[in-house]
């Protein structure tokens, strides 16, 4: 079980009334509950602590496509303009610390440069081979500086969350922000906005 996503994308208008333009796209209505808590600090596990534009509420002035109800299909609003959008910084740290539990897995990239592959939960053979190499049981989070694992042909690092890494410029939400993108360069980036609830 899981709450479903849904929303639109907004225009303002010059004389300033916020009309729909854009139902969410498919790509984003997935239960990805990693990249709705990064970006609406909502149904995830990963406990960042500054989501993006966490569950700021309906916003002002919100078009008739927009439930003005809070229930059980309509909670937990959030919006964002793209001039927000627009600046985030994808690879700033959503957290003050690395993960307690999850772990980046880092394997050869096409280049055979090391690349971040994904962020499991952290292997208990990890764990075993963390306590061998550092002498004492240690989560990820307490590694000494620079401690790393490897394991199945991976190296295990300590990792901060960010939002690049559950948001990818490539991903699910790629439509959406191509959408808006489009939307701002004829109407001005204040004048565009993403507004999203759960249900």
């Amino acid at each position: 079980m899981g709450a479903d996503i849904d929303g639109v994308i907004e225009v303002r208008s010059p004389g300033g009334r916020w009309d729909f333009s854009l139902d969410l796209p498919d790509s984003a209505l997935r239960r990805d509950r990693h990249a709705r808590e990064c970006l609406f600090g909502y149904g995830g596990v990963l406990q960042v602590d500054r989501p993006l534009f966490d569950q700021r509420g309906i916003p002002e002035g919100a078009s008739e496509a927009v439930p003005d109800t809070y229930d059980e299909l309509h909670h937990s609003h959030s919006y964002a303009t793209w001039a927000e959008i627009a600046a985030v910084d994808w690879d700033a740290p959503l957290c003050d610390r690395p993960d307690g539990n999850h772990i980046g897995e880092w394997r050869p990239g096409p280049d055979g440069a090391l690349a971040l592959h994904a962020t499991p939960w952290t292997p208990v053979e990890v764990l075993d081979a963390a306590e061998d190499l550092f002498g004492e049981d240690l989560m990820p989070h307490e590694w000494p500086a620079g401690g790393e694992v490897h394991w199945d042909g991976a190296v295990y690092r300590p990792v901060t969350f960010t939002p690049g890494m559950f948001v990818p410029p490539d991903g699910g939400w790629a439509p959406v922000w191509a959408a808006m993108r489009e939307r701002a360069a004829a109407h001005g980036d204040e004048n565009v906005r993403l507004v999203v609830w759960f249900g």
